[in-house]
């Protein structure tokens, strides 16, 4: 069975990657680095979420580290970005190359996201963002779209069967300030 270094946002999200990458015989290893998730409580919230699903379903998680300015860095200039657009892809490759770096000292050859289960994420977008990163580490990027086959109403059921904390917005800041204007 090999293992797959799998990025996680949040345990919502990592519902149907893990059971499908599972399925496919793949040893998930959970990998949480989301330094763009505003604010702290928030971004604590969603790992202890995680953690609490991975002592139920049993599965090797690793924590990332936080630091915001890592997303602050990245973000600079791209404030008034709309999502899917470029802050996003920044994002994502801020994210990917943590993975990557983490897979690498692992020994893992394969890793994928969870992000792509978001039906409001471009998963060609990731996907792109994703392929160069895998060639910068010599390493092989799992090309799973997972919303695809039901993928995201699963994965909103095992968060229910779970009682998972769901949020309502991606988890930047810029996001978190959009949901609440189109709320007003």
């Amino acid at each position: 069975m090999s293992k797959v270094l799998l990025h996680a946002c949040c345990a919502v999200c990592a519902g149907y990657p893990l059971k499908l990458l599972q399925r496919e015989g793949f040893e998930p290893v959970v990998y949480f680095y989301n330094p763009n998730i505003y604010p702290k409580q928030e971004h604590d919230r969603r790992y202890q979420e995680l953690v609490k699903y991975s002592l139920k379903e049993r599965f090797e998680l690793i924590f990332g580290g936080f630091n915001p300015l890592d997303f602050e860095n990245i973000a600079l200039g791209l404030e008034n970005e709309p999502e899917k657009g470029r802050r996003c892809s920044r994002c994502f490759e801020l994210r990917l190359v943590k993975s990557a770096m983490c897979a690498k000292d692992m020994g893992i050859n394969f890793f994928t996201t969870t992000l792509t289960v978001s039906p409001h994420k471009s998963s060609s977008q990731i996907f792109k963002v994703a392929e160069n990163v895998a060639t910068q580490y010599g390493l092989e990027f799992l090309k799973y779209d997972f919303k695809k086959h039901d993928g995201f109403k699963i994965t909103q059921q095992i968060a229910r069967e779970n009682n998972m904390y769901k949020q309502t917005y991606c988890g930047c800041k810029y996001s978190i300030y959009k949901e609440i204007e189109s709320q007003v």
